[in-house]
């Protein structure tokens, strides 16, 4: 057991852990239902900044599962436009002011000592146990309590197994209000069960949550709604796109002044590089969020390259098929190093 600790982005590697599965994994589960059932005092719950459904899915889940038990959690983030619908008033707030006595704080779907990572509260000022569930394989394994498995499709699958335990320990039930996030969460990180990561045993977890009373057609009803700005935005987003290393990669920019034209916001953006992934002849998309300063770099392959490779090298993480960087610099700079890194990821694969 590691001794708490301050966490500051000075602390931070750049060099990626392993990508294989956690052989201790149900041991892990156990002990982190154990701490969290037993825990008396407030748990905080946080997620990575720029949350997407794994991330919401699986901090709400996780919450309402440790309030049905009977204890005290609460969520900070800020909350993406288009994953509004999923949790009710107050469930989740935009940020912790000030750390409440005997606090245990988990960190889901983010490597909790990347402090430039995580959002919802500071920290630095922080010297709790903190207990860590995540499946990027860049993951720093450093937290009191940690349970990092790349293998799994999604963080909320892990968080299922963990309110499994919660729920059998406090003699309470699975309700819908506690499945319905995170098959979310599973749903969003597979792309509606369409990626490779969908295993049997992925499709086994979503038909368990489904069995509990998750509503897949409700979530995918409100995933696919967007607002008229949406696609406002997306005549701008395709007439960025452009094609590069012969034609292997497809990308696209979004910047402040097509926004101000479409009307949009940031938040309307996440789902675009999906859009693009669907070039054919393609081996990766990249969709480039450009900030002015810095620019925004996701990622997303189709499982030849690895976009995480591509993403560690520009100072980022995440998967084989999906990762990303937030690089600081202009528009022009980002892309010089995004080309060469992918040029190195795509000879390495044996593309070029």
């Amino acid at each position: 057991m590691t001794t708490p600790r301050p966490v500051s982005p000075a602390s931070i590697s750049s060099s990626p852990a392993s990508n294989a599965p956690e052989p201790r994994y149900a041991e892990l589960v156990a002990q982190i239902a154990g701490e969290l059932s037993q825990h008396t005092g407030e748990t905080v719950i946080l997620a990575h900044v720029d949350p997407d459904g794994d991330a919401l899915g699986s901090c709400l889940g996780l919450q309402r599962a440790l309030r049905a038990a009977g204890k005290s959690a609460q969520t900070y983030m800020k909350l993406p436009a288009y994953l509004e619908f999923l949790p009710q008033p107050g469930e989740v707030l935009p940020q912790l002011g000030s750390w409440p006595e005997n606090t245990l704080l988990v960190v889901l779907d983010v490597d909790n000592n990347d402090a430039r990572r995580v959002a919802g509260a500071d920290l630095s000022s922080f010297t709790g146990r903190v207990i860590n569930v995540d499946h990027h394989g860049t993951n720093l394994r450093r937290a009191d309590l940690g349970l990092v498995d790349p293998s799994q499709a999604a963080t909320a699958g892990m968080v299922a197994d963990i309110v499994e335990l919660v729920l059998r320990a406090a003699g309470q039930p699975w309700t819908p209000e506690i499945a319905t996030p995170l098959l979310t969460g599973l749903n969003t990180d597979t792309g509606s069960f369409r990626f490779a990561s969908t295993t049997p045993a992925v499709l086994r977890q979503a038909a368990n949550l489904v069995e509990r009373g998750a509503a897949l057609a409700w979530i995918n009803d409100r995933l696919s709604q967007n607002p008229p700005r949406y696609f406002a935005l997306l005549k701008e987003v395709l007439g960025s796109m452009a094609f590069s290393q012969g034609g292997l990669i497809v990308s696209a920019r979004v910047d402040d002044a097509m926004l101000a034209r479409a009307g949009a916001e940031w938040d309307d953006v996440e789902s675009y590089v999906n859009t693009i992934r669907s070039a054919q002849g393609t081996e990766l998309a990249c969709l480039f969020k450009d900030y002015g300063t810095q620019v925004k770099v996701s990622l997303r392959s189709r499982g030849r390259v690895s976009a995480q490779n591509i993403a560690v090298s520009l100072g980022g993480g995440g998967h084989f098929p999906a990762a990303g960087a937030t690089v600081q610099g202009d528009y022009e700079t980002v892309y010089q190093a995004f080309e060469a890194a992918a040029q190195t990821e795509l000879t390495r694969a044996g593309l070029l």
